[in-house]
């Protein structure tokens, strides 16, 4: 839990697992990210999304790890540091505290399914 003194005199916490959603779900929205880490298809929930990413806040400087498969045909660098561009952003914007590494694992790439054959009319 982080926590963040307001001059108000109050002060704001963010749970880890917080921090975990915002940088999955920017993570999610770069071209080329197909999934986080090793789940399978379809919609991620919040703990999934919170099991493919690791936080550590130490004096409000956040150090991020996350694990991502890429489309296959994807340019592997570009897909990595348009996911740390908006990672940063995303929680920098959203939390006030300052991140100061976003560390990719690429887990898999993902090719597109095969194609389905048509069956013979008879």
């Amino acid at each position: 839990m982080t926590e963040i003194k307001k001059e108000s005199g109050g002060a704001v916490r963010i749970a880890d697992e917080v921090l975990m959603v915002i940088a999955g779900t920017a993570a999610m929205e770069a071209e080329g990210v197909l999934r986080l880490g090793w789940m399978s298809g379809g919609k991620a929930t919040r703990k999934q999304i919170a099991k493919c990413t690791g936080v550590v806040v130490k004096n409000k400087i956040v150090t991020i790890k996350l694990s991502i498969a890429v489309r296959f045909g994807a340019k592997i660098h570009e897909v990595c540091e348009d996911v740390q561009k908006r990672v940063k952003a995303a929680v920098e914007t959203m939390t006030g505290l300052t991140v100061a590494e976003v560390n990719i694992t690429v887990t898999a790439i993902v090719g597109e399914k095969p194609r389905s054959k048509e069956k013979p009319k008879a």
